[in-house]
């Protein structure tokens, strides 16, 4: 059986490494592919950090740059992360 690659850019990959990342001061740190500073849905030879805030449903860069909103992520619209640790 093949592994996932969870770097790869996707809403599947981010409720993945929801599971195990790092949480702190309101976010999860996640790591992805990047191009150009934003994540990538193919692999690059850059791997950078970005920060998921469920409180507001925002993806951000590592210089905390807004990356995009989804709704999907954001607790305010229901979103319950797998995780217990942000209610």
């Amino acid at each position: 059986m093949v592994e996932r690659d969870l770097r790869l850019f996707s809403h599947e990959n981010i409720l993945g490494q929801i599971e195990t990342a790092e949480y702190r001061n309101g976010y999860y740190v996640l790591e992805f592919y990047a191009d150009q500073h934003k994540p990538s849905t193919k692999p690059t030879d850059t791997i950078e950090k970005f920060y998921l805030y469920p409180s507001g449903g925002t993806l951000r860069d590592s210089t905390f740059q807004l990356v995009f909103y989804d709704s999907r992520y954001d607790t305010y619209r229901g979103f319950k992360p797998p995780n217990s640790k942000t209610r």
